[in-house]
């Protein structure tokens, strides 16, 4: 014996029933790479347990005068309308700075287009006496092009560096001197305001994660 055949009342009922589970289906399928794609937000305790610490009310950060590596005029203006990550080093470092800097370079590259277009790297030199903005230029430029390096006078720069919980002094007297320094991380948010910071040792993925995770709740 023979099926009954679906009338044109039941096909047009299957026909629809099966689109409504295919539209649920599809829904669901957006909401789970929307949840996978998206970056993670990190309460307080996470991002201090992944290296960053984001202050409760970001800090105002006073007007300075600096130059960049292009000889050009780096103020507290250039500090607004994105994300800047600052590290205080200088080109005759050793080990640490270059070591920083290229680690900088791949999570810089690592980033989305997007977050990436609102994002800067600065160095400020902790050694303003010997790196001059030719110098500066070329030794950020090592790094990544994008990368900004900034000078000015030491009195000025000290000065900053204290804003940012940032310390440094000359390990000797003779010529080829090294200078000590904090190695944290700098963030400022756009509005020019220091946001938190980074701590040492630093770890691509940790790094990355704690970022987005900022910026995604500020935005």
């Amino acid at each position: 014996m023979s099926a009954p055949v679906p009338n044109t009342n039941q096909k047009k009922n299957i026909t629809k029933t099966v689109i409504i589970l295919l539209a649920i289906m599809a829904v669901f399928m957006v909401l789970f790479l929307h949840k996978m794609l998206s970056p993670r937000i990190l309460n307080h305790q996470q991002l201090l347990a992944n290296g960053a610490v984001e202050f409760n009310k970001p800090r105002i950060i006073p007007p300075f005068s600096l130059v960049d590596d292009t000889n050009h005029a780096f103020t507290l203006e250039q500090l607004k309308d994105h994300w800047t990550v600052v590290y205080f080093g200088f080109t005759s470092c050793p080990d640490i700075c270059p070591t920083t800097l290229a680690m900088l370079s791949k999570w810089y590259s690592s980033l989305d287009q997007a977050v990436q277009d609102k994002t800067q790297v600065v160095m400020i030199s902790v050694d303003p006496g010997r790196d001059t903005v030719a110098l500066l230029h070329d030794y950020m430029a090592h790094f990544n092009d994008d990368f900004i390096g900034v000078t000015g006078d030491l009195r000025d720069i000290r000065i900053l560096a204290d804003q940012l919980n940032v310390t440094f002094q000359r390990a000797s007297a003779d010529e080829n001197y090294s200078v000590d320094h904090s190695g944290h991380l700098v963030l400022i948010n756009p509005y020019g305001h220091y946001h938190g910071l980074f701590k040492p040792p630093f770890d691509m993925a940790r790094l990355k994660l704690t970022y987005l995770s900022m910026v995604t709740m500020f935005d």
